[in-house]
């Protein structure tokens, strides 16, 4: 076995550099090495023996032993070389001049060895190439005529009396063995190439079972004809049953247009193509957005090798398919962060345009009365006149405070610092104090304020003076946009673990475009029904922010021309809701409000 393995070792070696990369090729090389080297080397060794057997050779005994010094010259040309296709013409080349000159010396055409010509094809049917193949052909071919014309003239040498019987056996072992070379070195080159093709075919399909990523092949009209297991982690169902136009019905239907589109213009244009789609995963029959998930698939037509015809005829398609349903949720979240970040840019210019209005108002009140005041004996002002412009400056600099304060609370709450101190109280006193307070100035509006409370309502835990200011800017809301004549409900009751405070108008109302605004800060109702009455928009949304810090919510309903309810609902225990649950600063809560309800208008659209 060890000289087995040094002679398979010594044949390795000798093949050329170039051949190694590849196993066919480098199997092809020894293939061709291999029989030449040692089968000329051992009949060399042999000669001795048959001298000494056969006494002074003859001429073609000669020519024959001279002959087997050229399978080891070709040997040694491929192994310099690496030129296999030369290697194998001059062995064609070789054998052909040699089967000439014996059959020149033994009877022409006639002659045993003159069928050995149909070897040299054989022989160069292991080079796996045409032109050499072609070539081995017109040199056995031209040989045979040569040989037919020379028998036909009568031009050949007579045949040695003595070479004929023992030719004649040595020409019969040796074709048997050179055929069983052949045998050998075609059935060597075959176990080859299926092991090869066997080992290609296991690391595609360790490759095919192992990505993540699913591989598919499509016909000419779209149907799957192949596809990995990989797909079963995406969609959920066996692979098996996505082939055909499997794959297609769990597609949804608004984008099965992009998918065809993407493998027809794959398929008729031999270019590279990139698709992104919904399809449904198992579990996902009723077909809820839940159960869809996005893939991008990327295809390209199937390479046709040796096709030069240039048709424009559709091809098949090879596609890679991959979940990128993470991608798209970080696109939609940056989507929606954008959309968030420009509703905050344009409450940034509201707040400005609202603000000018707001502040230079009652600043120029106070200015200017101030200014009259201080020259009074020039306006000649009597008493009555400068209690009146005192007043005006008092009004305008509570309004400018007020509307100051409100900012200063927004502020406080957007980035979280705004604290609430519970404490448990009895909310019926608080309720009916804040009628009590704007009681006067719903009379002068000739506004109605009606209060409703049942006899028994429970104390709650709660910050009393943000209850107070929630009760005060509803019902100032609710003052400023009722006509003379207006009624206004005010009522509470307990429904479960909360408490629920309700003011109810019948005011101008709001139309139902404006109501989903209502609460963000500095926005305010349309003008074609409110301009005549003045705010800076952030009644609401202080009220807003201030249910949501005690962990409550509220709800507006209304109707153009016929009133607005606002409905606030507390938790009894605001101390316990809010230890149970992290605090997040408000503008953080708004913008992952935004987020869900942009990521929920896509989903339904």
């Amino acid at each position: 076995m060890s000289f087995v393995a040094s002679v398979r070792n010594h044949i390795d070696a000798l093949v050329h550099p170039s051949a190694r990369g590849d196993a066919l090729t480098a199997a092809r090389h020894r293939a061709f090495i291999a029989p030449r080297l040692i089968g000329s080397t051992a009949a060399l060794a042999a000669l001795p023996l048959y001298l000494v057997a056969r006494g002074v050779p003859g001429v073609l005994e000669v020519v024959v032993l001279g002959w087997l010094v050229a399978p080891i010259l070709l040997a040694y040309f491929l192994s310099r070389t690496g030129r296999f296709e030369a290697a194998h013409g001059l062995s064609a080349l070789a054998l052909t001049g040699l089967v000439t000159a014996i059959a020149w010396r033994t009877g022409g055409i006639a002659s045993f060895a003159a069928v050995w010509l149909a070897a040299v094809p054989l022989e160069a049917a292991l080079s796996v190439s045409r032109r050499v193949i072609a070539l081995a052909c017109a040199a056995a071919l031209a040989a045979a005529g040569l040989l037919a014309a020379l028998t036909a003239a009568d031009l050949l040498p007579p045949p040695e009396a003595d070479a004929g019987a023992a030719l004649a056996t040595l020409a019969v072992i040796s074709a048997a063995l050179y055929a069983g070379v052949i045998a050998l070195g075609v059935e060597a080159l075959a176990r080859i190439n299926v092991s090869l093709r066997h080992a290609e075919e296991d690391r595609y399909r360790l490759l095919a079972r192992n990505m993540t990523d699913a591989i598919s092949r499509h016909g000419r009209n779209g149907a799957v004809l192949f596809i990995s297991p990989a797909i079963e982690q995406l969609v959920g169902v066996p692979a098996h049953e996505l082939l055909g136009h499997g794959l297609f019905g769990r597609i949804h239907v608004t984008d099965r247009p992009a998918y065809l589109t993407a493998l027809a213009d794959a398929a008729r244009h031999g270019e590279e193509r990139s698709v992104a789609f919904r399809v449904r995963r198992e579990g996902g029959a009723a077909g809820p957005d839940s159960a869809l998930i996005w893939i991008e698939m990327r295809c390209r037509p199937v390479d046709r090798a040796g096709d030069r015809s240039g048709d424009a005829q559709p091809r098949d398609v090879v596609a890679v398919l991959r979940d990128i349903g993470e991608r798209k949720a970080q696109e939609e979240a940056l989507e929606a962060t954008r959309i968030a970040l420009e509703k905050a840019n344009a409450g940034k210019s509201r707040f400005l345009a609202t603000m000018s209005h707001e502040l230079r108002t009652p600043l120029n009140a106070i200015i200017g009365f101030s200014d009259m005041l201080m020259k009074a004996d020039n306006y000649r002002l009597d008493a009555a006149q400068r209690d009146e412009y005192a007043r005006l400056i008092h009004e305008s600099g509570s309004h400018l405070l007020s509307v100051v304060n409100g900012i200063l609370d927004m502020s406080k709450m957007d980035s979280g610092n705004f604290e609430i101190e519970p404490e448990s109280f009895a909310p019926a006193p608080v309720i009916s104090g804040c009628c009590d307070l704007l009681g006067l100035k719903a009379r002068e509006a000739g506004v109605d304020i009606r209060l409703r409370l049942p006899p028994a309502l429970p104390d709650i835990v709660a910050d009393k003076r943000a209850l107070n200011q929630i009760l005060i800017n509803l019902i100032s809301n609710a003052v400023k946009f009722s006509d003379r004549g207006g009624r206004i409900t005010v009522s509470a009751v307990r429904e479960g673990g909360s408490l629920v405070l309700t003011v109810e108008d019948t005011g101008v109302g709001i139309g139902k475009d404006d109501l989903p605004r209502l609460g963000e800060a500095f926005f305010q109702a349309r003008a074609s029904y409110d301009r005549r009455h003045d705010g800076s928009g952030l009644g609401l949304s202080i009220v807003k922010g201030l249910v949501k810090l005690h962990g409550g919510d509220m709800t507006i309903a209304s109707r153009l021309g016929e009133g607005t309810r606002v409905s606030v609902r507390l938790p009894l225990d605001c101390d316990g809701r809010t230890r149970a649950a992290k605090p997040i600063p408000l503008a953080a809560a708004r913008a992952e409000d935004n987020t869900l309800t942009t990521m929920q208008a896509r989903k339904r659209a």
